[in-house]
């Protein structure tokens, strides 16, 4: 018998419980997978909480891990015993020693590429990748905002969009964070416990505004992420770390320069296959070659998973998390 981290109703850290788990036998096209690294992320404390609500309790948290395929139903052609794989999406459970999983859903990891450092990149990479390439084409010269600069995402959209010629603005809570975004690639760290971020990228931009925003703070951050953007510029909100965002008069868009907002999610980009392994392949084309550094800024074991979100909750964290079962 295997262990998982189970909740049985949402709620705080108190519904998280390590307990044993039998992920059964692969269906036929599925896989049943030996994890190896469970990645860590904010859409696990919202499917915890209820926020975003999973579909059936009790459920096993986690949507992305890497390891070693252990045994394939009778449909699955393309995975073998032995191959390395990783995932990012749904369904969830991944926080488990051992899981089934549609064999769609994987994608197998080069040789450079550690389980590892895989499960503290997939979904924060592929997000990456269609926020700079799908909700909105960054291009060499373009100015971008992203905020959290030195967290998950923030550290990889810094390093890629600075890869793609873009001039890059971050804001962050400290100025320990702000050293970690400029070492990341961000141009111009705020401190945005310092300063108005706004006025900042206004005199960074001398009054111009970005191109894009990258907002996954949420309330806190929404109505003066407008501001800073140039006319026919987009807002792309894609998490709401500090609250959701209220119910929005849509005639702000216009009044602020005709300006464009999406809400997307990694599920939707990465819907079909070959999407996924588009994100994929890019994504490991820029680790591999060095443009993009994932940092596994820490670990925790598996049984230890309400430690992990409390320090995720309460902001303590720096790069990707990973948990080991």
């Amino acid at each position: 018998m295997t262990k998982a981290i189970i909740i049985h109703e949402t709620g705080g850290l108190e519904v998280m419980h390590y307990e044993d788990h039998d992920p059964g036998t692969p269906g036929p096209e599925e896989v049943r997978l030996n994890q190896e690294a469970v990645g860590l992320n904010f859409i696990d404390v919202y499917h915890r909480t209820g926020l975003y609500p999973l579909p059936a309790l009790p459920a096993v948290l986690g949507l992305e891990g890497a390891g070693v395929v252990e045994a394939v139903g009778d449909r699955v052609t393309d995975l073998h015993p032995g191959d390395r794989v990783a995932y990012a999406g749904v369904p969830a459970g991944a926080y488990a020693q051992s899981r089934c999983i549609p064999a769609h859903r994987l994608v197998r990891l080069p040789d450079e590429i550690s389980t590892r450092q895989a499960a503290g990149m997939m979904l924060r990479g592929m997000t990456a990748r269609y926020l700079l390439h799908g909700c909105y084409p960054v291009r060499a010269g373009d100015r971008i905002l992203i905020h959290a600069a030195a967290g998950g995402v923030g550290s990889i959209v810094c390093q890629w969009a600075r890869h793609l010629g873009a001039e890059v603005i971050g804001t962050v809570g400290s100025a320990e964070k702000a050293e970690i975004a400029r070492n990341n690639g961000c141009h111009h760290p705020i401190v945005y416990t310092e300063v108005d971020f706004a006025e900042q990228v206004k005199t960074i931009t001398q009054d111009q505004g970005v191109e894009v925003v990258y907002d996954s703070v949420g309330q806190a951050t929404f109505m003066k992420s407008l501001d800073c953007i140039k006319p026919l510029g987009t807002l792309v909100s894609f998490g709401q770390s500090s609250g959701p965002v209220p119910p929005l008069d849509i005639g702000i868009l216009s009044a602020k320069g005709s300006l464009f907002l999406t809400r997307p999610s990694l599920m939707t980009y990465t819907a079909r296959r070959e999407d996924l392994l588009d994100h994929a392949r890019d994504l490991f084309d820029v680790v591999a070659r060095g443009a993009v550094e994932i940092s596994i800024g820490q670990t925790y074991a598996l049984k230890d998973a309400a430690r992990a979100h409390q320090d995720l909750e309460q902001r303590k964290t720096r790069g990707s998390s990973v948990l080991i079962p």
